[in-house]
């Protein structure tokens, strides 16, 4: 495992900001790291990159301690904290290459030229930091973060302030990513967490509440499926608990109906054969899907 995080709990004080959390994440994985403000991800994200020690437990990155090894595993993290660090009286390009340095990395000047491109940061990389908009900034941290190239890349909110073309090539790039690295990230955009995660991690007041991919906490929440269906004529609610394995039913208003049955009961087939032993005609039908935002929602309210 690139990432092993044992009982790991930090407190300041009599308030526990993560309390005795445990979670894994192995190489070529995109790991959603999702909780309200105030929840722990950035506390739990500080102790893995060895910039905060925990109270207790362990964690390891690539089979280094964070506590006895910090070194060894900065080496191996590319990190992008949530408030973006930057020397702002630096130009774009020496701003990178003075963290290649830093790194070691060798061949500077072609590593850099490969993180401008990766980042789209061509045509601002002879700018000053300080007259870039948010949305470059976090491109320009972004880039640093992967410089030397890291096994690990945890990203804490990493396109915050990214305008929607910025959102969908920095997206492309953390999933092009998490195909031969591990990479942890937090986010509040759901959107995101569909398109990029592998499996969702979420933490609510210092403790983990799910640790499943998204398909599975959706069955897990729903518990039930739901159909909405549109005949073209009326139909009675009563008519429509004859069909098979149907628990009960909703009346949208006009002929639109919510038809509802346990979760594992895919009910389609038998609504359109209804449909066509009664001479309906069917105008609508979709399985209602519960949205990452609604397990988010159930989970930590």
């Amino acid at each position: 495992m690139s990432v092993k995080v044992q009982h790991l709990t930090k407190t300041y004080g009599p308030q526990k900001a993560v309390n005795d959390v445990s979670f894994e994440a192995k190489q070529g994985e995109v790991l959603g790291f999702l909780g309200p403000n105030g929840a722990g991800k950035s506390t739990t994200m500080k102790i893995l990159t060895c910039f905060i020690p925990q109270t207790e437990g362990k964690a390891e990155v690539c089979g280094f301690d964070v506590a006895n090894d910090p070194m060894e595993v900065r080496r191996r993290i590319g990190y992008l904290p949530e408030h973006n660090p930057l020397y702002k009286d630096m130009y774009v390009r020496e701003y990178l290459g003075f963290v290649a340095r830093l790194h070691k990395v060798p061949n500077v000047e072609r590593r850099v030229g490969e993180m401008v491109e990766l980042t789209g940061l061509g045509r601002e990389q002879h700018k000053l930091i300080s007259s870039l908009s948010k949305g470059y900034r976090q491109r320009v941290g972004l880039a640093q973060a992967m410089l030397h190239d890291p096994e690990v890349l945890i990203l804490d909110e990493p396109t915050s302030g990214l305008d929607p073309n910025q959102l969908v090539e920095i997206r492309s790039v953390i999933k092009q990513l998490g195909k031969e690295k591990t990479v942890i990230f937090s986010t509040h955009i759901m959107q995101e967490v569909t398109a990029l995660c592998d499996r969702v991690l979420i933490i609510n007041k210092g403790k983990i509440v799910a640790n499943d991919t998204i398909g599975h906490l959706q069955s897990r929440i729903g518990g039930e499926l739901v159909v909405t269906v549109e005949f073209q004529q009326h139909v009675a609610a009563g008519k429509l608990q004859q069909i098979r394995h149907v628990k009960r039913t909703e009346s949208l208003g006009g002929n639109r109906w919510h038809i509802v049955a346990d979760a594992n009961k895919d009910i389609r087939g038998d609504i359109f054969r209804f449909s066509v032993d009664n001479q309906l005609t069917l105008l609508e039908m979709h399985k209602e899907v519960v949205s990452v935002e609604d397990v988010f929602t159930e989970l930590t309210k």
